[in-house]
């Protein structure tokens, strides 16, 4: 079970990524050229914010079953080693952060009665959400998988 959530905590980034951006970009650019929002635009948002819940879980379950997370949190010196603090502390609670962010994007592009004001939330948010993950991402171990 652990290698099987190990797996898919390191490889589903990459579609949530791919997804985060391609869906920020289409936001945006619909924004600007304010044009209609249609169902296509709905099921982009939906997938993406699906990608993003399905990675926390994911990274979730890791936080407490994890070798690696497990000795960073049991750690003495947790906080003065800057890997140990990455990941018992900064990496889920940025997480925490950018999933939350796109959870309102997506929450608040539902109440919007305007096109404009669906796009504008989407993208903003979906966008804010990638950078703030971007921000806190283990490179050396994500890069090394």
């Amino acid at each position: 079970m652990y290698k099987g959530i190990l797996h898919l905590h390191s490889y589903l980034p990459y579609l949530l990524f791919v997804g985060l951006i391609v869906s920020s970009l289409v936001f945006l650019v619909k924004l600007a050229g304010n044009k209609e929002f249609k169902p296509l635009d709905k099921t982009l948002a939906l997938i993406t914010l699906i990608l993003a819940h399905l990675q926390f879980v994911a990274g979730l379950i890791l936080y407490f079953i994890s070798p690696v997370a497990q000795a960073a949190r049991n750690a003495e010196d947790m906080m003065a080693d800057p890997t140990h603090r990455l990941y018992a502390v900064e990496h889920i609670t940025v997480m925490i952060i950018a999933v939350v962010l796109i959870t309102i994007g997506y929450s608040r592009a539902k109440r919007q009665d305007s096109a404009k004001g669906k796009f504008k939330n989407l993208g903003l948010f979906y966008l804010l959400g990638l950078l703030v993950a971007l921000s806190r991402i283990p490179w050396d171990a994500w890069l090394a998988s």
